[in-house]
C-alpha cells in the first residue's frame, strides 16, 4: 500500500553513496534525482525509499517513532543488508532475526540517524 518512504539528511551526498551501496544489496538503484533528493527502487512500480533535505530549510532530524521498512527477497537479503549498513557507518538496532508469524527482521539507523528496517515475509 505505501508507495514511497523518505528520510531526511543534511548532507545529500554523503546519504546518497550510503544508499547507494546499501539498497544495492537489495538490488534497488536510483530512479529519480533532483537537487535536493534522491529515490530508489528495485522494481518497476514498486516501493521507493528517498533521501532528502527537508524543504522548509530546516535541520533534518530523525523522527521519534518514525521507520521506513524495506521489503527483500529473502532472511539472506535482510542479513546481507544489515551488514552493508553497519559496515558503512549505520548502528545496530536490532540484529537480523525471527520476529514471529514468519516476519523476519534486521533494524539499523543510517549516518544520519534515520532508523530503517529489512524485512521478509514467508
Amino acid at each position: 500500500m505505501v508507495g514511497y518512504a523518505t528520510v531526511g539528511t543534511n548532507d545529500l551526498d554523503r546519504a546518497a553513496a550510503y544508499y547507494d551501496q546499501v539498497l544495492a544489496v537489495a538490488g534497488a538503484r536510483r530512479i529519480l534525482e533532483y537537487d535536493r533528493i534522491v529515490i530508489w527502487s528495485n522494481e518497476p512500480g514498486g516501493g521507493m525509499l528517498g533521501v532528502c533535505t527537508p524543504f522548509n530549510g530546516q535541520p533534518a532530524t530523525p523522527g521519534n517513532g518514525c521507520m521506513a521498512g524495506i521489503r527483500v527477497d529473502s532472511t539472506d537479503v535482510v542479513d546481507r543488508l544489515h551488514a552493508k549498513a553497519l559496515q558503512l557507518g549505520g548502528s545496530d538496532e536490532g540484529a537480523p532475526g525471527d520476529r514471529g508469524n514468519g516476519f523476519y527482521a534486521g533494524y539499523f539507523r543510517d549516518l544520519d540517524g534515520n532508523k530503517l528496517v529489512a524485512f521478509h515475509l514467508g
